[in-house]
């Protein structure tokens, strides 16, 4: 099973919170309302907010060390159910490896079945680019990531879970069989509508995977 990471499994935005840190918060913001308004193509959006925010291996690290990951509330009981089951836990985001691995680290998903974007530094730790490899650097990533995940490791049924249209892409031939809508931190009528199934919080989540 699949996961989205910001506002799903965890209940912030790790860009902006990571913008907000360096002091770019509003200006992060301002790119983003221009590249949802002006059809900005969604790795150009990640490459202007980087170039803005210039985060160096550094900050990055005094931000980790200063911030705790956010879980939402119930995706610790939920993973350990899901696991109990004999599922296993993908994450796949667009946000950036480097603040997923405490997140991933902390509900116990090896670094192996984390599929987001990579912040690529210097040798002197500024800034250089992100990895443009990576499935999630591009429009329509999550959607080839799950295709990816459910074709290398042979899983017969798939399913992601997430707030936004970029999740409810990844329900897609050959990707995800059913999408799960998360409203517990935002609602999007467009996810609410076009999810086979839609939850507010995980513990009834847990409660279904719990009965199988």
């Amino acid at each position: 099973m699949c996961f989205d990471v910001d506002s799903t499994v965890c209940t912030d935005e790790g860009i902006d919170e990571l913008a907000a840190f360096l002091g770019k918060g509003e200006e992060v913001a301002e790119m983003t309302n221009k590249a949802m308004c002006g059809g900005v193509g969604f790795r150009e959006a990640l490459e202007m907010r980087l170039s803005v925010m210039q985060p160096t291996e550094q900050s990055v690290e005094t931000y980790l060390a200063n911030n705790e990951p956010k879980i939402s509330p119930g995706v610790p009981e939920l993973f350990d159910a899901l696991r109990a089951n004999g599922k296993t836990v993908y994450l796949v985001s667009g946000g950036f490896r480097q603040m997923i691995a405490p997140v991933a680290a902390r509900l116990g998903v090896p670094p192996e079945n984390v599929f987001a974007n990579n912040i690529l530094f210097n040798e002197d730790g500024l800034y250089k680019s992100f990895d443009p490899e990576e499935f999630t650097s591009k429009a329509g990533g999550k959607a080839e990531a799950v295709k990816h995940i459910k074709a290398k490791f042979g899983h017969g049924t798939m399913a992601m879970v997430g707030d936004g249209a970029t999740d409810l892409e990844s329900r897609a031939p050959g990707g995800a069989d059913v999408f799960v809508g998360y409203g517990g931190v935002q609602q999007r009528a467009a996810v609410m509508d076009g999810a086979d199934w839609f939850v507010t919080d995980f513990d009834k989540f847990t409660e279904v995977v719990d009965s199988k």
